[in-house]
């Protein structure tokens, strides 16, 4: 197969990247920052849509317009690039931000979108991503959670104050946290993009959320390092500001559509999943195959 990525230098992006070449199918990695073109994607069988504006900063005016703006004016301009010469799959990125902070709830996909910031995005990000729907392209987007991978992602964010002593939960620990190992979620795009049946939103977590309080304890496990130092809330909020919520917020996501269609997740469990990220031994077994 010819599969066209956007996002293709990106912490994911690179790993999807390296799978599927060594698989000896063809990568082209294509950039939004300028005007795309049909032949951009020639003979293309497969998209992977990754690209957008990190959230992980302060939303300023400015920002918030980045992030909107390469969501969904970056979607509405790789569908329109497509519409002449569409390939057989649409598989575009959106994220688990989409239910916004619902405390205890199991989300599933068919659960309703936040009225909030993220929330509006998701939704008006993912409309331009079906839009191609209408011109026969198979469309799936999985909502991302928290990707656990080496050298990368969130993770790599949170391993510095772990390390030094100095880690710990985040405001009062009970948010949860739909977490994903980064080989499970290539291999959740590679497994959307050969199965014809598979369509429409799929939550991209693995089936066990944990708590804020529970990651944390295992993350401090699993690097030998002690977790007594919470962060409060307040201090999130000062930093970060309105931002703060995608830290303070609880999502409880199950993939549904994913376990449904089939899809058999490596790992499960949280404590095998920071050992395979952070190349370390755990005690707790060997992973799903």
């Amino acid at each position: 197969m010819k599969i066209a990525i956007t996002g293709a230098s990106g912490f994911l992006g690179r790993a999807i990247a390296d799978h599927f070449r060594k698989q000896g199918h063809t990568i082209a990695a294509v950039s939004l920052r300028q005007e795309l073109k049909p032949d951009s994607f020639l003979p293309c069988d497969a998209v992977i849509h990754l690209a957008g504006e990190p959230v992980a900063q302060r939303w300023t005016k400015a920002a918030r317009q980045r992030i909107r703006d390469s969501r969904v004016l970056g979607t509405q301009q790789l569908v329109e690039a497509l519409r002449l010469r569409p390939p057989s799959v649409l598989v575009s990125a959106s994220a688990i931000g989409y239910y916004g902070s619902r405390g205890n709830d199991i989300l599933t996909e068919d659960a309703t979108p936040a009225p909030d910031f993220l929330g509006k995005l998701a939704v008006r990000w993912e409309k331009e991503a079906f839009s191609a729907e209408s011109f026969g392209v198979r469309v799936v987007v999985p909502r991302i959670g928290v990707v656990l991978g080496p050298g990368g992602g969130a993770l790599k964010k949170m391993l510095l104050p772990f390390r030094l002593g100095i880690g710990g939960r985040l405001g009062n620990g009970k948010q949860w946290m739909s977490w994903i190992h980064i080989d499970d979620l290539v291999a959740l795009i590679e497994f959307a993009i050969t199965n014809p049946e598979l369509s429409g939103p799929v939550n991209a977590a693995a089936p066990a959320p944990v708590t804020n309080a529970e990651f944390t304890r295992e993350l401090a496990r699993t690097l030998h390092r002690p977790a007594i130092f919470p962060v409060p809330a307040f201090v999130l909020k000062l930093i970060f500001g309105e931002m703060s919520q995608v830290l303070l917020g609880s999502q409880r996501v199950l993939p549904e559509a994913a376990l449904r269609a089939g899809f058999d997740f490596r790992y499960s469990d949280l404590g095998l999943a920071l050992a395979a990220a952070l190349g370390s031994q755990s005690t707790s077994g060997t992973p799903k195959t």
